[in-house]
């Protein structure tokens, strides 16, 4: 009987040679794929699908079903959670991916796992953490960091999952906040200027990070292509906007509802891209993912559009103060506990509680409260606070 391993690996090569074929000359191979310590066991998967299915298995990304996206304490099942929003993600920049012949399987790794580190209730929990990093000696909070910390760090006791380079790279640099017309990736040779890369953002958050590949670059168009227009629909279904009220020149350029929006951007994304097609000869420098002047324009209306009127919504905003309140006095309270040796918190498995022994005594205690803060989920944060005596909001 033959060896079905043998078989599956037969497989392997082939896809890996089909990819050489079908893949554009700039597509990130899955051969090329880098981790920082070498795994003994050959396994069957290409490489940044075995990324990818990694990610899925994580405990990070099972709690991405209970994180704020925008709206926090909605009782509305059909508003955006960040666990749709990733998904979201992974389908539009695959979509952008097969046309542009690049690497589905690193594009659908970098989505599923580039919001991995948000902190409950989303930016707003972002900055009251970032704030209360810095009074306490850290480094301002970034979730894209955060990301990375659980991924190649915190998860399984400590190990970390050993993803590769080029998918914490597109994780590190996924940042949809940043408007750019067009973006061309700054490749990276090694592990040791992918450290370099993050040290240089965690000590300057302002720093806008280039991704290394193009299916880098595609994650972080698609993260604004997938958000930008699914925020309006959940607006208007909050009654916070109407319709008319997106400007007159977006709704004629970009069209007024999510499906229209997403399928313009996307559109037009795949169209005005240069990127080299499969047997053709690669010119890195011409390289990039990128709009058009027109729909680029009227993208960066619409975003400001988003923040005036419905990021800054006081609506949005009416329990921030108790959030940040519940911030403050958790980890006040888990600083305390740390420092105090040997005062326990019930903590989730994979975060405080069960982590190696080597990485605790590796750690300070406010990293350690940052760290377990960070994994919660809006519901348990709010759990947590109502136990350490806080007044928590309710959903509505």
């Amino acid at each position: 009987m033959p060896d079905p391993h043998a078989l599956l690996f037969e497989i392997l090569d082939n896809l890996n040679q089909d990819e050489q074929r079908r893949l554009s000359p700039a597509a990130t191979l899955s051969i090329h794929a880098k981790r920082r310590k070498n795994e003994t066991r050959r396994g069957y998967r290409q490489a940044y699908a075995l990324d990818a299915d990694r990610i899925l298995h994580s405990r990070a990304y099972t709690r991405y079903i209970d994180k704020t996206q925008v709206f926090c304490l909605i009782a509305n099942d059909h508003i955006t959670h960040r666990v749709l929003h990733v998904q979201l993600v992974s389908r539009i920049a695959r979509t952008i991916g097969r046309f542009l012949h690049l690497n589905e399987d690193l594009i659908e790794a970098i989505a599923l796992g580039h919001d991995i580190g948000h902190p409950p209730f989303g930016h707003d929990g972002e900055h009251f953490l970032a704030a209360l990093c810095t009074k306490h000696g850290l480094p301002p909070f970034q979730h894209n960091i955060q990301s990375i910390r659980f991924l190649d760090q915190l998860e399984r006791q400590g190990r970390g999952w050993n993803l590769s380079l080029q998918t914490l790279d597109g994780i590190l640099c996924h940042d949809g906040e940043l408007h750019a017309r067009h973006l061309t990736p700054l490749p990276i040779d090694d592990f040791t200027a992918f450290d370099q890369k993050l040290a240089a953002k965690q000590a300057d958050p302002a720093i806008n990070l280039h991704p290394a590949t193009l299916e880098g670059c595609v994650v972080r168009m698609a993260d604004t292509i997938a958000y930008i227009g699914r925020d309006i629909e959940d607006a208007i279904t909050l009654k916070l906007i109407k319709r008319a009220d997106i400007p007159k020149p977006c709704r004629q350029i970009l069209g007024e509802s999510n499906g229209s929006i997403v399928y313009t951007l996307v559109t037009d994304l795949i169209t005005n891209s240069q990127v080299a097609d499969p047997g053709m000869q690669d010119n890195p420098a011409t390289n990039h993912i990128g709009f058009s002047d027109e729909i680029a324009g009227a993208l960066k209306e619409l975003k400001q559009f988003n923040y005036a009127s419905i990021y800054l919504h006081p609506q949005i905003k009416i329990n921030m103060p108790l959030i940040r309140n519940c911030y403050e006095t958790l980890f006040e309270s888990y600083l305390g506990c740390l420092e105090n040796n040997g005062a326990t918190i019930a903590a989730p498995s994979d975060l405080i509680s069960n982590m190696a022994d080597s990485h605790l005594n590796n750690q300070t205690p406010a990293t350690m409260a940052r760290d377990y803060i960070a994994g919660m989920t809006d519901d348990f944060f709010l759990k947590q606070a109502r136990a350490a005596g806080c007044e928590v909001p309710h959903k509505q």
